[in-house]
């Protein structure tokens, strides 16, 4: 099993700031406010959560190969 990422970095697609954030290991984030514009990013239909939506990295149960906020 590979070493899980804990750090991704966000792009809002409002005004393209980018900050990295850590993920959260036992739950879902399901919104999230940037520090620029103060958008609220939700995922994208398909995608559990902001950081697999916006995120460099998939969230912690995507990279181990499960499904997320089950």
């Amino acid at each position: 099993m590979s070493e899980i990422i804990l750090e991704s970095e966000i792009t809002c697609p409002e005004c393209d700031f980018k900050k990295i954030e850590t993920m959260p290991t036992n739950a879902c984030q399901y919104f999230y406010e940037c520090s620029r514009c103060y958008t609220i990013l939700k995922p994208l239909s398909g995608d559990c959560c902001v950081f697999c939506s916006f995120g460099t990295v998939k969230c912690p149960p995507i990279q181990q190969g499960n499904s997320c906020c089950d």
